[in-house]
């Protein structure tokens, strides 16, 4: 009985031991099997990860791969579309002086710009003389013709206006019609408002044909009044060239526009009768320089420069007059002064006989088709009597009536 009870008793001690080993072991396993899911997921659920990641980049790389394709056509399609403009501006010089003449311009506004801006921080702004209304500044002529006069010409001035200057509103047309403008250029006496300004300004209000400048008259002061007159013509009209011509001169104005025209695709063209004369030391004499020992040893010779009857420059370097003015030194021949002015420049001188034919061969180049655009006798540095002479000149060398008119620049 006892024993039975004893076998019974340690039965249920075993059953009670094994449940709660089994118990235990449950506890252990569940912890185990849930730290192993954690430990499993740390290590398999990144690769997933990783794969999107991968796929990803992938892509990008491919899609920058394309844009680098893309982006390089694009380059390669710009090369060829530059040397394909490069090469057309080579076959044709007449694009190449298009393309240098449009880099001037910009580079000549530039300096300009930056001329007036300092001219305005320096307290010393353009003049309002100098300022015209927006729609004549923006129109576009082809020259200035520039008479040189003095006040005692007044029978020169009457001579011209009845040859070659049109009078009035045939004057008026032609600057509206061809871009022509032409004005007589004188400056003011030494006592201003005196005798001599104020028959200036009457004859000024019959006809309208002056260009006033900023300047006291006088022989020796002709320098100075030339690049007054470029700094103030280029300052009011916007042309293509500025000419400068004498009022004891015959011109053939149509002639002359369609000579300059020849060169209006180069930048800085300096046009006239070229020629290089001995510098005078001798004191005295005509054309005397007092400053002859800036050009060597007595004897020596002037640099290329052309004649002062009559020369033309383009606007660049009318552009450039203005804008150094107050640097440029003046000889006292105002055509060596102007020629001085331009040596160790990039400037292309034109030595165009045309602009200085004698007052008797004009008459059979005419003859011959050859008009010539500028005439006048050697020995007088001018017309011989060109207050009597200029209508017989005219007559005999003119390019006729209906020139003009015909004319296309």
């Amino acid at each position: 009985m006892s024993l039975k009870h004893h076998r019974g008793g340690g039965g249920l001690e075993l059953s009670a031991s094994k449940s709660f080993v089994s118990k235990k072991w449950t506890l252990f396993l569940c912890i185990g099997f849930f730290c192993a899911g954690i430990l499993f997921s740390d290590r398999m659920w990144p690769e997933p990860e990783a794969n999107i990641v991968s796929r990803d980049t992938v892509a990008s790389d491919e899609r920058m791969r394309l844009e680098s394709e893309d982006c390089d056509s694009s380059k390669k399609g710009l090369k060829r579309e530059a040397k394909d403009i490069l090469g057309e501006v080579y076959k044709s010089p007449d694009a190449l002086q298009t393309l240098d003449k449009t880099i001037s311009n910009l580079e000549t506004e530039l300096a300009a710009a930056r001329a007036a801006q300092e001219s305005i921080v320096n307290g010393s702004p353009v003049s309002d003389d100098f300022k015209l209304p927006e729609t004549v500044t923006k129109r576009k002529y082809l020259m200035v013709v520039g008479v040189n006069t003095a006040f005692s010409s007044r029978k020169r001035r009457d001579s011209v206006r009845a040859t070659w200057m049109p009078p009035g509103e045939d004057r008026k047309k032609l600057e509206e019609e061809k871009g022509i403008v032409m004005r007589f250029v004188i400056g003011h006496s030494a006592t201003p408002g005196g005798i001599l300004d104020r028959a200036i300004q009457a004859e000024e209000s019959k006809h309208g044909d002056f260009l006033r400048l900023d300047h006291v008259e006088g022989y020796l002061e002709l320098s100075a009044k030339t690049k007054t007159y470029f700094t103030t013509a280029f300052a009011l009209w916007d042309a293509d060239f500025y000419v400068k011509v004498d009022d004891d001169v015959h011109v053939n104005i149509a002639t002359l526009g369609a000579e300059l025209s020849r060169y209006r695709m180069k930048p800085r063209v300096y046009i006239g009768c070229m020629k290089s004369g001995p510098v005078l030391a001798q004191k005295g004499v005509r054309y005397h320089e007092p400053e002859y020992w800036k050009f060597g040893e007595e004897g020596n010779k002037y640099f290329r420069h052309a004649t002062g009857q009559l020369y033309a420059i383009s606007r660049e370097l009318a552009s450039y007059i203005s804008i150094n003015q107050n640097v440029l030194h003046k000889y006292v021949n105002e055509d060596v002064s102007l020629g001085s002015w331009f040596l160790g420049l990039d400037v292309e001188h034109v030595d165009d006989r045309r602009l200085c034919c004698g007052t008797t061969d004009c008459e059979w180049k005419a003859q011959a088709g050859n008009i010539c655009v500028a005439s006048f006798d050697w020995s007088c540095s001018g017309i011989c009597r060109s207050a009597d002479r200029m209508k017989d000149v005219h007559r005999r060398c003119g390019e006729g009536p209906n020139a003009l008119l015909a004319a296309s620049f």
